[in-house]
């Protein structure tokens, strides 16, 4: 019996937070799950490292900028249903920036704005889960 492979697309994503608790999330401006909350993120690039990407997207979506070295990865997310699309692995990072950093709509995005952490709108895909991997993670000392 022969299989087809599976078309995978590679993204990365952004859990960008404040050390007074609060997570910065974007409104989809465009399918699927437009208008709903999700985390700043997108494809990576040909030539680029899903760090690269993580901090491209970020700061393309929100204006938020960091530098990629100063990422956390967080995992990687590859459930087969995690997006209507198709086939979406991404690779999640954490970026803990100043309390005080603005956020501005940009790209894909109709909005970004800082939420409560632990209590945020429902999010696009499983952009919750990221989120609480991130959560969980910020609170684990890294080995």
């Amino acid at each position: 019996m022969t299989t087809t492979p599976e078309t995978i697309r590679y993204t990365a994503d952004v859990v960008a937070t404040t050390p007074d608790g609060r997570v910065l999330l974007i409104e989809r401006g465009w399918p699927p799950h437009e208008g709903c909350w999700a985390l700043p993120g997108g494809h990576v690039d040909p030539g680029e490292t899903s760090r690269d990407a993580a901090a491209r997207e970020l700061a393309e979506e929100t204006g938020v900028h960091v530098d990629p070295g100063h990422l956390r990865q967080i995992g990687v997310f590859d459930g087969p249903d995690r997006d209507p699309r198709g086939r979406y692995v991404t690779v999640a990072y954490l970026a803990v920036v100043p309390n005080d950093t603005q956020a501005i709509a940009g790209d894909d995005a109709r909005t970004a704005h800082w939420f409560p952490a632990t209590w945020p709108p429902p999010m696009a895909f499983d952009h919750a889960n990221i989120l609480a991997a991130a959560l969980e993670a910020s609170y684990t000392p890294a080995s």
